[in-house]
């Protein structure tokens, strides 16, 4: 409990201020009649000096001292009924699936937003005047899509904000992007894939526009063969430099952007209590000052800062062996932040909303409550065993003697962007994980024809070359679907495999989904095709996600290219 209402009768635990309504089952912001109320729950804070505002944040000042007055009752009229819940009592900790949080941490970045108990609109609105923002222009979208995949670029800098951070960064550093990660969500929420991006690979930065203090407008002329984290705060450069720069070396364009610094990953990791983390090896490193035992220790504030950001009690002390340490550390986090302890816990829940949001910048399109709000529901949607940590894969810089940065690796990669920008899951996704609407799902359900009866073509949309020919084959060898014919080349690429039926084949378009592993969505009413002796046929167009002949979609993941990988449900210990 916060120490602000101690020996003053009128101060209110901010937690005492949510209670449970019996009707929803969910946790609602009251201010109760009997007693003025600050208008935004939370801790009171002196107002800040007119100078003090950290440049590039928005804010809005409140008036100090201004309250809201309790309602006025009139004569003769009965007293109000009581609301739920009592005063002075927190409320009893129930698991409920709308009370659930994600929060994304890694060296000197996090990302946090809290949904289901922050549904007052005073304190959401007192949340978004927390959050910086930044206007990158057409580097980020104009607007976050909930029915879309979408990709979120999260930044941590290694500027120095912050009592006790004089030991971490370089002095006087405008923030570069020291640890970065590129949050991609799949558009029906059954996985995520956050790909670490390391600071010293080499890339191009590309001119980028930026707005300046004074309102204008500039164009930062980019470099060849550079480090990426020259891509932000150097000459100027914004968040939105390093946004071109992703998609310029990877293909795959940010959506949208977190930014945070030192300090957030100390605030964060105090306001749930610390975070447990485990280590092979006992760690007593002089530079970042990190002492840890053996086996699991719970870390916090300062210590958990030394341990994302050690470099020399890991692996070969580089920075590839810290990104894998900080990927642990997420998962670590982020099993925490779903535990009951913490999803239940009011307390715990405004604490973490008041620290996240006052470490954040962001870029303008996201920085409304609602959309905040929009993107935390999305994101919770997301099972932790089907969100997937991985590396850009990378080699040594050929150009260099003295190996000191690294390249991407021309071999390796090319897979892993093309994945993520058709939407591949990492990690195994069943069928019945997939949160259909009921009507498409429907589409599976009812008579099945007979394999002999099943006419369909086969085209190629974006499957290796042969595929078509190939399950043409199995079709007819081994599922007895011998009305089958390839029928080539799809016009245009597709990233899922579709199946096209007229209604009247219906029982067709079942038996066949039920051999492939099509989900409903798969599955699209429309017109049939005639086919090479005059009969109306379906029309099966393999995508990008087809995973070879006699593979059903929905066995695995083996449609993504092999990748070293964790997940953020396994625990792991560093070493």
């Amino acid at each position: 409990m916060d120490t602000q209402g101690h020996g003053r009768a009128n101060d209110v635990d901010p937690a005492d201020q949510w209670v449970l309504n019996p009707n929803t089952g969910e946790y609602e912001l009251r201010l109760s009649p009997s007693a003025p109320q600050s208008a935004v729950p939370g801790s009171r804070r002196a107002a800040p000096a007119a100078n003090s505002v950290p440049r590039g944040r928005t804010t809005t000042p409140a008036a100090p001292g201004r309250d809201v007055p309790p309602p006025r009752r009139r004569r003769g009229a009965p007293p109000e009924e009581p609301l739920p819940g009592r005063r002075g009592r927190r409320p009893v900790k129930q698991k409920s699936k709308a009370k659930k949080a994600l929060l994304w941490t890694g060296g000197t970045m996090a990302f946090v937003l809290v949904a289901g108990a922050t549904t007052g609109w005073f304190y959401l609105k007192h949340l978004e005047g927390n959050v910086g923002t930044t206007d990158v222009g057409d580097a980020a979208a104009s607007s976050f899509s909930k029915d879309e995949a979408f990709n979120i670029l999260i930044i941590g800098t290694d500027k120095r904000t912050g009592e006790g951070n004089e030991g971490y960064g370089d002095a006087g550093s405008v923030g570069h992007a020291d640890t970065n990660i590129l949050l991609h969500v799949s558009k029906d929420r059954t996985n995520a894939t956050a790909l670490s991006i390391p600071r010293d690979l080499i890339v191009d930065i590309p001119d980028c526009e930026t707005k300046q203090e004074d309102g204008n407008e500039t164009v930062v002329a980019g470099q060849d063969g550079v480090r990426f984290n020259r891509s932000l705060g150097e000459s100027g450069r914004d968040a939105g430099c390093t946004m071109r720069t992703v998609e310029a070396a990877t293909g795959i364009k940010p959506q949208h952007f977190v930014m945070a610094d030192f300090n957030a990953v100390k605030t964060l990791t105090t306001a749930v209590d610390g975070v447990t983390v485990c280590v092979e090896n006992a760690v007593n490193d002089k530079k970042s000052k990190l002492v840890l035992p053996a086996g699991e220790s719970k870390v916090e504030g300062e210590q958990a800062l030394a341990f994302v950001r050690t470099r020399h009690a890991f692996g070969n002390e580089g920075d590839l062996d810290r990104i894998k340490v900080q990927q642990q550390f997420l998962g670590s986090l982020m099993r925490k932040m779903t535990s009951g302890d913490t999803l239940t816990s009011p307390t715990k829940l405004l604490k973490l909303a008041e620290a996240a949001t006052n470490a954040l910048t962001v870029d303008k399109a996201i920085g409304k409550v609602g959309t905040l709000k929009d993107i935390a529901l999305e994101l919770k949607k997301v099972p932790t065993k089907n969100i997937s940590f991985m590396t850009v894969p990378v080699v040594d810089n050929p150009a260099e003697t003295v190996k000191a940065t690294v390249v991407v690796d021309p071999a390796k990669a090319p897979a892993i962007f093309d994945a993520i920008k058709n939407d591949v899951s990492f990690t195994e996704v069943k069928a019945e994980q997939k949160k259909e609407k009921a009507e498409v799902a429907a589409r599976l359900k009812g008579t099945k024809s007979a394999a002999s009866d099943v006419r369909v073509r086969i085209l190629n949309g974006g499957a290796a070359a042969g595929s078509a020919q190939q399950q043409l084959a199995y079709l007819q060898t081994q599922e007895g679907v011998t009305k089958s014919e390839n029928d080539g080349n799809a016009e245009a690429a597709l990233a899922k495999t579709t199946l096209e039926y007229d209604p009247d084949q219906a029982d067709q378009a079942r038996r066949l989904a039920d051999i492939m592993g099509l989900s409903g969505s798969a599955l699209k009413p429309g017109k049939s095709v005639t086919n090479s002796q005059g009969l109306p046929a379906m029309t099966l167009t393999l995508g990008k996600d087809f995973k070879g002949a006699g593979v059903k979609l929905n066995s695995g993941s083996s449609a993504a290219p092999a990748v070293d990988k964790s997940t953020a449900d396994k625990v792991q210990c560093a070493s």
